[in-house]
């Protein structure tokens, strides 16, 4: 068990204190960007460093918050050659940032075309080798998976949400199969990694920010894809949800 003690007081922040911390997180992903960004005009840029980039300002983000972070299970060292793919609950913002400073290896999260048209970081987020899923075409979305593929093959783990939006309250929502296709056709190892006590520093689509959080991030038993077909999606699909499900345990919801 690893502890990852930012602070341990909790407390519900003042609109003053949301203000900063909205601020700083802006502040800090614009800082972040514009690093990314320079070293990759100059030719300087590299995994290592969007590696350690992506770990800094994730420990960052979470300092504003105050988070204590406690990471539990046999995590993956992730360089034993295989293809990885985190699949990981999602009921927060700070999912990523939290998955970051936990995880070893390239992580890089499956993300939204829309995030691409932010400026400074969808530059960023490109030059940095994060995958992109258009889901509003079937055909590019195809295309873009094909490329996560291609990335995860160089050795890129990659991080995604099978529920695809954020829960309000840590259940686990209905899962997509986006994910688990991309799984199958790489023949990827599942790592299902739960995040117990992340909805309440920022509960989806509201701005109540509580500060010094307890969060838990639960590492579950991997699932190996080799040898399985699109035949087999449905069954992997439900050994995932039982395995995330196992490690949320009872009592996550508020």
């Amino acid at each position: 068990m690893i502890r990852l003690n930012m602070s341990p007081l909790t407390e519900s922040a003042t609109l003053l204190r949301r203000a900063g911390v909205v601020l700083g997180s802006v502040g800090l992903t614009a800082l972040y960007s514009l690093l990314v960004l320079l070293r990759a005009l100059f030719g300087r840029l590299n995994r290592p460093i969007v590696d350690k980039y992506c770990r800094e300002w994730s420990a960052a983000l979470l300092r504003l918050v105050r988070a204590s972070l406690t990471v539990r299970g046999a995590v993956p060292d992730f360089g034993d050659g295989r293809r990885y793919i985190i699949m990981c609950t999602h009921a927060s913002h700070y999912d990523i940032p939290v998955t970051f400073v936990s995880m070893p290896g390239s992580v890089r999260m499956l993300a939204k075309k829309e995030l691409f048209s932010i400026p400074l970081l969808g530059q960023a987020m490109k030059a940095a080798e994060f995958p992109s899923i258009d889901r509003s075409h079937r055909q590019r979305a195809v295309k873009d998976l094909e490329k996560a593929r291609a990335m995860m093959e160089s050795g890129i783990v990659l991080w995604a949400a099978p529920e695809g939006t954020r829960s309000p309250d840590g259940r686990l929502l209905p899962f997509k199969k986006g994910c688990f296709h991309l799984a199958l056709d790489t023949q990827a190892v599942i790592v299902p990694v739960a995040i117990r006590g992340i909805h309440r520093v920022l509960p989806a689509r509201t701005w109540r920010l509580n500060l010094g959080q307890p969060v838990d991030v639960r590492v579950g038993a991997p699932i190996d894809t080799s040898g399985k077909g699109k035949e087999d999606l449905a069954e992997i699909m439900t050994e995932v949800r039982g395995r995330l499900e196992d490690l949320l345990g009872d009592g996550e919801a508020a």
